[in-house]
């Protein structure tokens, strides 16, 4: 990594939760989900958050691809924390930020509930601000204080399921906000207060 310029190694709060832990947040809000979907049961919750899943992500500005194993049940390791904040660093500034583990969280719980092992396709991870600025004088969707700055949001999309369809599995899991952008194809998702628009 050493073609960039700057890596927070401290981690961020995430859990949106509060105090419980990250494995009982996500139970909870996979549980929801699958009534919310009619997906899994909720005998099956259990099962799906302790089986290890991979996870695939392709960034379609740097064309830099990245397969991560991961579960709930388990912290991710330094090495996966800092591979998924590289793949999502700031391609205008080629700065890195360490991403809200979290959002991994997010990832996970959307490919187990959809049933998808389809590659997350990243348009935009960490922003830099200056490269928020930047891209708030070109849309007006770009929020001033946005949680990509923070690095705690991504937008996506995928080709095995619809933005419509990453959409309303967002909503359900309720994990953070969910933003919808269908002249744009992508999906907003962070790991903030939970919310949509």
């Amino acid at each position: 990594m050493s073609h960039q310029k700057n890596l927070i190694a401290t981690p961020t709060q995430h859990s949106p939760a509060g105090l419980i832990s990250r494995r009982s947040f996500l139970t909870r809000s996979s549980m929801a989900a699958a009534g919310a979907l009619l997906l899994p049961s909720t005998k099956s919750v259990a099962s799906m958050l302790s089986t290890e899943r991979a996870l695939s992500f392709h960034n379609v500005h740097t064309d830099e691809e990245l397969t991560i194993r991961c579960c709930p049940e388990k912290d991710y390791d330094r090495e996966t924390r800092l591979r998924f904040s590289s793949l999502l660093r700031d391609h205008h500034a080629d700065e890195v930020r360490e991403m809200d583990p979290g959002l991994i969280d997010i990832f996970f719980a959307l490919s187990a509930f959809t049933g998808t092992n389809g590659t997350f396709k990243i348009l935009s991870g960490y922003r830099s601000p200056e490269t928020n600025s930047w891209l708030r004088r070109f849309s007006h969707g770009v929020a001033e204080h946005s949680m990509h700055i923070e690095g705690r949001a991504v937008d996506i999309r995928m080709d095995e399921l619809s933005i419509r369809e990453i959409r309303q599995a967002g909503l359900a899991l309720a994990m953070g906000g969910v933003g919808y952008y269908p002249r744009s194809n992508f999906v907003h998702l962070d790991t903030g207060r939970i919310r949509h628009w």
